[in-house]
């Protein structure tokens, strides 16, 4: 297993491509490109981000048979998955690129969810130089099913 110190290739490239990222955000090549980089468990969860700015990044997933639970509503754990990865990539941003830890993630399950798509977005409420406090919201057909407050660490490299 890798220490904490040695970065895989495709998470220094991620972190290069938000660290050269316009103020307008990724163009769609970039998402894409993000997109591909963005494998390992977020790929497995089928998540796809839908946009990336300073202010905002956003992602949605399309609920399988796999997200469920036996009642046949979304695992709790699947939106604890998301507001994760949302929100850490927004501290990555936050960061202009540096690498963040998630080390406390706080999910309040307000919605059943069974089918369809599940939409989510990341703001920063607090982005210091070694901490963050990040809030995702999810949604389903424009009501809100969940909401997180993910607290990252800025991870110092070299």
């Amino acid at each position: 297993m890798p220490s904490h110190t040695e970065i895989p290739d495709t998470t220094q490239e991620l972190c290069s491509l938000i660290e050269k990222m316009r103020p307008e955000g990724l163009h769609m090549r970039e998402l894409a490109r993000l997109n591909e980089l963005n494998g390992g468990f977020s790929s497995a969860l089928g998540m796809r981000f839908t946009e990336v700015t300073k202010e905002v990044v956003a992602a949605e997933i399309h609920i399988t048979h796999e997200h469920l639970q036996a009642s046949g509503i979304v695992n709790g754990g699947v939106f604890c998955a998301i507001a994760e990865t949302v929100g850490s990539l927004m501290g990555i941003v936050a960061a202009r690129g540096t690498l963040v830890l998630g080390i406390n993630n706080n999910t309040d399950f307000i919605a059943p969810v069974g089918a369809g798509v599940i939409s989510a977005q990341a703001k920063i409420i607090q982005a210091g130089r070694r901490t963050q406090l990040i809030q995702i919201e999810m949604s389903h057909r424009d009501h809100l099913a969940a909401r997180a407050t993910l607290r990252t660490m800025v991870v110092e490299q070299g």
